[in-house]
């Protein structure tokens, strides 16, 4: 059962963004990592595409969601602060969840750069892609 857990990718820094956080989108650099992210990441027999539903998780995983024809689903499990909940969700074999750091963090113990992702086999990190 491989599965691929994703941090979303480049959003600028919050302190920079005069909204509210859940709003803040990808910058020109998160752009592009989500496109290049489509070739990354279609190798891995992907079925489902989940994201946190904050602005900038959603953006990242637009492109392959769109290029496999698959919907995307938001789920609040991924969510900024919702802590190591969405460990399920990674237990379903072509499934790519894309979330925040923190959430990475609970999940795998280790922090990924943005637009970087692990894959996990039966729930065991095998590889890490780097952010492209």
């Amino acid at each position: 059962m491989t599965s691929v857990l994703l941090r979303h990718a480049s959003a600028g820094h919050r302190t920079r963004w005069d909204g509210h956080d859940l709003a803040r989108p990808l910058d020109d650099r998160g752009r592009r990592q989500a496109v290049e992210l489509v070739e990354l990441l279609r190798p891995f027999g992907v079925r489902r595409v989940v994201s946190s539903p904050y602005v900038r998780c959603v953006e990242t995983v637009e492109p392959l969601a769109a290029e496999l024809g698959v919907p995307l689903e938001q789920d609040d499990r991924l969510a900024e602060g919702a802590g190591g909940s969405a460990s399920e969700l990674l237990d379903e074999d072509g499934v790519v969840c894309c979330t925040h750091g923190d959430v990475v963090e609970a999940l795998v113990g280790r922090g990924l750069k943005k637009g970087a992702a692990v894959v996990l086999r039966d729930g065991e990190v095998v590889r890490e892609i780097p952010a492209p």
